[in-house]
Parts: structure tokens; sequence; C-alpha cells
């Protein structure tokens, strides 16, 4: 490659975040004031201050799915092979936590194990004491007789169930029209497209009106995934179409060769 090395942090990283951001957050309908300032790890922290409401799912100094896409697709296009890196940290209505530099949580690792490596070694010394006499084992006791005669097998240890997520379809709520005409567009879309979408960062209240908003439309089929926050609607086609290769994103782990 011909010329200097291009550094990640140099004069020119400020702008192309900022630009970066701006472009995105204007495509994605949601434009914001950036306030940036260097985090005391070394990475770039950036607070995003939305002009007119923040994204569905994205809350003032929370965590969530929307903001960390974003932060990953932002490094992902910031950062190229045979450039050195500087991370870029995202929050929404103030600047995010810092992160733990991984040498400080390597030695923070190191000083929790020491103590219990410590009481292992004392625990695998043998003591020296004076032998004693060993105690007589306990009388083995007889199993019990069921009233048959024969003997009573023990139960097996019952392990407590894993809590499931609770069925959306079978949730009360109100309807709401132009949601659901939406919604059934977007499944009409995906059977005729032959794509697949899906709803994110959703309250279980939503989930439930996309479920029976899709009711009766063929074609597709819409169901809901996941636990917890990664808890998604999914929007399967019954004839799934291959994207366009014009379409498909470039892959950034491949290097730049200069002319």
């Amino acid at each position: 490659m011909s010329g200097a090395q291009v550094v990640a942090g140099g004069g020119d990283f400020r702008p192309r975040v900022e630009k970066l951001l701006t472009d995105i957050l204007g495509l994605m309908g949601f434009p914001a004031r950036l306030d940036l300032q260097d985090a005391t790890d070394g990475s770039l922290s950036v607070a995003l201050h939305f002009e007119s409401g923040a994204p569905p799912g994205v809350e003032p100094g929370k965590r969530s799915q929307v903001l960390d896409s974003l932060q990953f697709l932002l490094n992902k296009m910031l950062h190229r092979p045979g450039v050195e890196r500087r991370w870029v940290m995202l929050g929404a209505g103030a600047h995010p936590e810092p992160r733990p530099r991984r040498d400080a949580a390597a030695q923070q690792q190191a000083a929790a194990a020491a103590p219990v490596a410590s009481v292992a070694q004392v625990a695998s010394t043998p003591a020296q004491q004076p032998a004693r006499a060993a105690a007589p084992a306990p009388a083995a006791q007889p199993q019990q007789r069921n009233a048959r005669g024969g003997q009573q097998a023990a139960k097996p240890a019952q392990t407590p169930a894993k809590s499931a997520e609770a069925d959306e379809r079978t949730l009360q709520v109100e309807e709401d029209p132009v949601f659901r005409e939406a919604v059934r567009k977007l499944a009409e879309k995906s059977a005729s497209l032959g794509r697949f979408y899906a709803f994110a960062a959703m309250k279980t209240e939503d989930r439930a009106r996309v479920l029976k908003a899709v009711e009766g439309v063929g074609g597709v089929k819409v169901a809901a995934e996941g636990e917890g926050r990664n808890r998604r609607v999914v929007f399967t086609p019954a004839k799934p179409a291959p994207m366009p290769k014009r379409s498909l994103l470039p892959d950034d782990d491949e290097d730049d060769v200069d002319a």
C-alpha cells in the first residue's frame, strides 16, 4: 500500500464519525445532535440527543438493541484492515459508561482467582494430625417396601422447569386500525416478494397486536421467537426468494489495495 498508514484516531476520525452517524440517523428518520468527547478508556464517546424523539425501544441512559446494532454498524464501517482501531461508544441522551480495559479486567480476574487457588491448595494438603480410630460406618438402612413387598424405586430429582415466554396470541389487547393495516401490508409484501422481515424491541402488547393483525393473510407465517429483550416477531414467507446480487453489502474484511 502506498503512503503513510491511516490511523483511526487521527485528525479526520471525528469528522468521519460525525458524518456517518448523521447520515445513518437521517436515513432512519431520527436526526440527532451529536456530543463527542474522548472517553477515559481511549474510545470515542458519543451522546445522541434526538431532535424529534428517540427511535422505538430506545430510552435515555439505557442500552438497547437499536443502539447496539447502530454501534456495531458504525464501528464496522470505520475500521478497515491495516488501520489502527479506535472504538466508538454510543449513548442515548447521555454518554455511555466507559468499557473496562482488557488488561485491567485480566488483573481483576487474576486477583479474584488468587484467594480461591490458595484455599484449594490448603484443602488439598493433608492435615498433619495424630491418627484417630476410624468410626464405624453406619449400618445401611433397609430400603422401604411398598404394600406389595417390592422395593420402592427412588424418585429422580426434579429440576425446576424453565419459565416459558407468554403466548402473545392469548392476550387481549385493544386494536389499533392504523397499526393493523400497516402490519397486514408488511405481511402481504413478505408473501409476494418472498422476503423475511422482523419486528424487534417491541412490547408484549404490540407483539400481540401484530400476531392478531396478520390473521388470514396467506403465503406467510408470522410468529414470536426468542426470549426476554431478544424476543421478536418474524415474518417467514412460504416461498422465499433469493436476494439480488446488486443489493448485497460489500465485505468489509477484504483488504483495500491501492493502485
